[in-house]
């Protein structure tokens, strides 16, 4: 295992921003410590050859743009959307920031993927690890109570990437820590997704409105396009769910399921297989959610070393509570505060069954 530190860039105000690259087993990540971002991850296919499987920038002023669709980005201090960028707690009225039309997703105008955070390196029982720290003010982005959080990130013998999210707020607020990773399993810039092969062990799902905001019903996925319990190619049901606006950017899986078993205990979630290279990433979460998402709102997006992120570029398995929580009585509780700390692991684990190549001849 091994760590190693470079400088990524300056911010506006003159901070300077490091890169930690991580290495284990067959696998390395690099990760900001401006929002926390996975910019990089290099994993071998079962041809021996090593990609980067993330979509996203080369240099850091790819992350500082405003139209930047949260690649890699670790988000708070609530992922996905609240309903009307409004919410009630303990009497009371809270305004969020709208920045999508009359929702708040992602945190709000800046959210945690737009911070710097304190890192620390270290390594630990076969793996090579960085803990992330940021302290989220009373009112910051209208939420209540002062937060402070934390994200592990790490990389074992095992080609896994562990990740641990805590948080303490000292007074109630809704908490909903994740990672925005763009995959493609082929390869960054190397085509669309839509031939991966998922399984989702989710037995339903998040019912959304015309704006992905939870009508508050969650519906079994059995003869729906929504069922992956046995694996499938992303693209095999997009007609069910796109219809007539199948080839429109914008259309796609944007959708939480609910994730079959016991929250709060880490268990499967999600299976992807890249039939090509033979890479295969496997998602276990202890979060209650996981958002699938197939890169629906891409649209020409310059990337790495000349790639170009078009629609189904990339694909985002978002370990959750389930969005508008805070307004949701049904749903999972994602208030936190005193006497309830915060704190999920996500597990990506990475196979890829390197092939022999035949002996040179004599």
């Amino acid at each position: 295992m091994h760590i190693s530190v470079n400088d990524f860039g300056t911010l506006s105000n003159g901070g300077g921003v490091k890169l930690y690259t991580l290495e284990a087993g067959d696998i390395s990540l690099s990760i900001s410590d401006f929002g926390a971002i996975w910019t990089s991850l290099m994993v071998p296919s079962k041809k021996g050859r090593k990609d980067d499987l993330l979509l996203g920038f080369s240099t850091l002023s790819g992350y500082l743009h405003r139209d930047n669709p949260h690649f890699g980005s670790t988000i708070g201090r609530f992922a996905n959307r609240v309903a009307g960028a409004a919410f009630s707690l303990g009497g009371k009225n809270y305004t969020l920031y709208k920045n999508d039309g009359n929702n708040s997703l992602h945190g709000g105008r800046r959210g945690f993927s737009r911070l710097p955070w304190k890192a620390e390196s270290y390594t630990e029982n076969g793996g090579a690890f960085v803990r992330f720290e940021l302290e989220s003010p009373d009112g910051d982005e209208g939420y209540p109570g002062t937060l402070r959080a934390a994200a592990v990130y790490g990389v074992t013998d095992n080609n896994e990437i562990r990740a641990v999210y805590e948080a303490k707020v000292d007074a109630p607020s809704p908490v909903n820590l994740t990672n925005h990773a763009y995959f493609n399993l082929a390869g960054e810039g190397n085509g669309n997704i839509l031939s991966h092969e998922v399984t989702l062990f989710a037995s339903s799902y998040v019912e959304p409105d015309s704006g992905l905001i939870p009508t508050g019903r969650l519906v079994p996925v059995e003869g729906t396009p929504f069922d992956f319990r046995s694996p499938k190619p992303i693209a095999r049901d997009f007609p069910a769910v796109c219809g007539a606006a199948v080839d429109k950017v914008g259309t796609g899986y944007d959708h939480c399921f609910v994730v079959d078993g016991t929250p709060g205990t880490l268990r499967p979630c999600a299976k992807v297989r890249e039939p090509v290279s033979g890479r295969e990433l496997r998602v276990s979460a202890t979060q209650p959610g996981i958002q699938f998402y197939t890169g629906n709102f891409l649209d020409g997006v310059s990337g790495k070393s000349g790639s170009v992120y078009n629609k189904n570029a990339g694909f985002c398995l978002e370990t959750e509570h389930f969005p508008d929580s805070p307004n949701q009585d049904r749903f999972p509780d994602a208030v936190f505060g005193p006497g309830r700390d915060y704190r999920e692991e996500a597990v990506f684990s990475f196979e890829f069954s390197t092939e022999k190549l035949p002996a040179p001849p004599s």
